[in-house]
């Protein structure tokens, strides 16, 4: 448990409450989250680029891939080559990759249960400073 006034653990540690190591923006980009939940669908298995770009709307070929080759960075994610004509790759999450993942289910549930009440904040919001 962290006390919100020193930012220390029970065990004694200091810390920042958001690292600045840039973690935290990537998971918070548009499309780390849908690569890492598509991946977890193939529950244990490798997808294809190709299967991975059909399946998450909108992305670009660029887009997933600056994405995996991040997720790769940090150990998130595993990527299999094969030297194959044409070349093939696959992606499979890392046993890190999904444990971030009951991360993200436990953030998705709370926006599902409060969505609600930030749309209607929102709305409160917009018509007070109109």
């Amino acid at each position: 448990m962290v006390s919100k006034i020193s930012n220390q653990a029970d065990d004694g540690r200091h810390f920042q409450p958001y690292p600045s190591n840039g973690i935290c923006g990537k998971l918070g980009d548009k499309w780390t989250a849908q690569v890492i939940w598509h991946l977890s669908l193939a529950n244990g298995r490798t997808l294809r680029f190709s299967a991975l770009q059909s399946e998450i709307e909108g992305i670009t070929h660029r887009m997933l891939t600056l994405t995996l080759r991040n997720l790769e960075r940090d150990g998130l994610v595993i990527r299999h080559y094969f030297p194959e004509v044409p070349p093939r790759v696959e992606y499979q999450l890392t046993d890190m990759g999904s444990e971030l993942l009951q991360v993200l289910e436990s953030v998705n549930s709370w926006i599902w249960k409060n969505l609600p009440r930030i749309e209607e904040c929102r709305r409160v919001y917009d018509d007070d400073n109109q």
